[in-house]
């Protein structure tokens, strides 16, 4: 069971959530990296991609209709670098107006626009000059976000820069799971700095033209030792190298706290020269920050390379992506990041969710959202200042390297005629919330 809406204060926003690729198909877009990393062999579980994905680009009213009918305050989505500039500079009008639109009819249905700015799909021609491990592409960033901030930045309730920069630089350029599909120390260590570059720049930029309620959205993994490790002190080290990487860099820097040692011992040396005079630039004033939690992983040390951590399964239920379930993470969290780096600054669950094979019929799904919504709730009840709870993801959807297999959406998608049925979780949110 969800917990009932008024376990919440007015105002509390509720939302589902979104992104551009795993939704829109690429239809008048120009290539992005992961149309490219998707045509590589080996790199997508069922060799699939996103050109046409939900048919979204065209089947958006109906979506729109399922996040009013099912109650919902707020829709969080993302526009698509490689629509908007297919070329990574270009502006291509079109890209442009279909956000209009989409905007305007979120609107018309009573829906509160959350715009995030680029969830992943770099353009692959700024891709091919190096893409995020090149400084220059702070500026590009900065240009896509004021170009669409133009456009459609005088309807939306809020906008991020960017979605989960650990994924955008560390497991793209160091674990190679995500596009470009590097594993390479240097090129991710460069990325882990010229993403966060990236956002300074663009919030800098953004502010000058006067955009207002600005944040990002940070992914946060829990970390722990292995229970089972013959050696608790060096299992411990492992988790907290790891908690620095995931878990600390990037909020330490946007709150002007410096990177954490932990994690610049094997990122320092690869850093680009001059670094540390970006980071007043890096801690640009936040209105708010999107917190994105799914689950923990256990790790033992290793003696191969830096950062020394072998990943052990772990012993609770797991979603069909084999992720732990663990919901009182989520209360962590959100208490941890208020209590070591953020204070009262507004917070936001912007992602939280889980992957299910069963079709329709998800009462696992509905008990992992209640959880959640509870463990927030826990949070709320310490003093932590959250505003709201998006839920990932409204379709199943094009999971990345996974393909079309795992299905995180309250709506089931029948990827052959792409007919759209609201799962019981649907039904579970919108007997909540109407």
């Amino acid at each position: 069971m969800l917990p009932p809406r008024t376990d919440f204060p007015a105002g509390f926003t509720f939302g589902a959530a979104t992104s551009a690729y795993q939704i829109e198909g690429t239809a008048g877009a120009g290539p992005s990296h992961w149309d490219t990393f998707a045509a590589t062999p080996g790199n997508i579980m069922d060799d699939s991609d996103g050109s046409r994905a939900c048919d979204h680009l065209r089947l958006w009213p109906q979506d729109l209709d399922l996040i009013r009918d099912a109650g919902f305050d707020g829709y969080r989505f993302s526009t698509s670098w490689a629509r908007v500039m297919p070329d990574g500079v270009t502006v291509n009008p079109d890209g442009l107006d279909f956000y209009d639109k989409l905007v305007d009819g979120m609107l018309e249905r009573g829906l509160k626009p959350f715009l995030t700015y680029h969830h992943w799909d770099l353009p692959a021609a700024l891709s091919s000059q190096g893409g995020w491990q090149n400084r220059d592409i702070a500026q590009r960033f900065a240009d896509l976000c004021t170009t669409i901030n133009a456009r459609i930045g005088d309807r939306v309730a809020s906008a991020a820069t960017l979605n989960e920069p650990w994924c955008i630089a560390w497991l793209s350029h160091f674990l190679g799971h995500h596009a470009p599909g590097l594993r390479d120390i240097r090129a991710a260590s460069r990325a882990m700095h010229h993403v966060l570059l990236a956002h300074g720049t663009a919030m800098q930029a953004l502010r000058a033209d006067g955009a207002t309620n600005l944040g990002i959205v940070l992914n946060f993994e829990t970390s722990h030792p292995a229970d089972n490790s013959a050696e608790a002190e060096q299992a411990e080290q492992a988790a907290e190298t790891q908690d620095a990487i995931y878990n600390q860099w990037f909020i330490r820097a946007l709150m002007g706290q410096g990177y954490p040692d932990a994690a610049l011992a094997g990122i320092g040396p690869h850093l680009p020269d001059r670094w540390q005079d970006d980071m007043d630039l890096i801690a640009q004033p936040l209105d708010w920050l999107g917190v994105n939690y799914y689950t923990r992983r256990l790790y033992t040390r290793n003696d191969g390379l830096w950062p020394h951590a072998s990943e052990v399964p772990g012993p609770l239920p797991k979603t069909q992506m084999d992720w732990e379930i663990r919901p009182e993470g989520l209360t962590e969290f959100l208490t941890r990041l208020a209590r070591d780096h953020t204070g009262n600054l507004p917070l936001y669950v912007t992602e939280n969710g889980m992957a299910s094979e069963v079709p329709t019929d998800d009462q696992a799904r509905i008990r992992f959202i209640g959880d959640h919504l509870r463990a927030t709730k826990a949070a709320m009840d310490q003093g932590v200042d959250v505003r709201g709870f998006f839920y990932w993801s409204l379709l199943d959807n094009y999971e990345w390297g996974w393909g079309y297999g795992p299905r995180f959406g309250l709506v089931h998608v029948d990827y052959d005629t792409m007919v759209r049925t609201p799962k019981a979780s649907w039904h579970a949110f919108r007997a909540m919330l109407t």
